[in-house]
């Protein structure tokens, strides 16, 4: 059964996952990976997972204030031995648990076009496409998205 560490930008194993990914990303982005990078330093962020099988840092997601109330995420990656496992719709989950525990209501994010697997993982994990944001606004090949979180309840849980 897998584990997961709330950590931060500082941690060792986190580091290592981003640096996989970006690793990852130099390939699929080609030409436009200079752009993509500028906005994906990792040194402030506060709010990171890294998950663990065993003692072995196997993914790794983060989330960083948008504006008030929004969220966005940031450093989605599963290491490509343990993918389509549902590692990364966990990672999702308790990055969008963090965000209402941090008093967000919404989490948005982008994702390049190329990444096809992204795209079609965002969308079954209920994220809508959206107008691209910020620096992304005129970017071709990015696509965002946002999901309103929402808090839920299930049976036999007290209150």
């Amino acid at each position: 059964m897998p584990t997961i560490t709330k950590t931060n930008s500082k941690n060792h194993d986190f580091i290592e996952l981003v640096r996989q990914l970006d690793a990852y990303l130099t390939i699929t982005d080609g030409d436009e990976h200079d752009f993509y990078d500028q906005f994906n330093k990792i040194a402030d962020i506060k709010y990171a997972i890294v998950l663990y099988e065993g003692d072995e840092p196997i993914g790794c997601g983060a989330i960083k204030t948008f504006e008030p109330g929004v969220m966005e995420v940031k450093r989605m990656y599963v290491s490509p031995g343990h993918r389509n496992k549902g590692y990364a719709s966990l990672i999702l989950s308790e990055l969008e648990k963090w965000a209402l525990e941090l008093s967000s209501t919404k989490c948005i994010l982008e994702t390049g076009k190329r990444q096809i697997e992204a795209v079609q993982f965002y969308k079954r994990c209920g994220y809508k496409v959206i107008p691209n944001y910020g620096q992304y606004a005129d970017v071709e090949n990015s696509v965002c998205y946002e999901k309103v979180l929402s808090i839920k309840f299930y049976p036999n849980e007290s209150l």
